[in-house]
């Protein structure tokens, strides 16, 4: 497996296998880029979210 985790932000190879990561993203926007692992800039309005990587670009709800 490639890539980071959104909520923690270490890579998705690593232990533990991210489960209560999984189940909190269902309820909150991501902090961290699935592609770098960076922290994200997010944004949280009552209609949605959005985050922002420098790298990345953005991404929405």
């Amino acid at each position: 497996m490639s890539g980071f985790c959104g909520r923690c932000g270490r890579a998705l190879s690593t232990e533990p296998a991210h489960v209560d990561c999984a189940a909190a993203l269902e309820l909150e926007p991501p902090r961290y880029c699935t592609q770098c692992g960076r922290r994200m800039k997010v944004q949280v309005v009552p209609t949605g979210w959005s985050a922002t990587c420098v790298e990345h670009g953005a991404l929405s709800s």
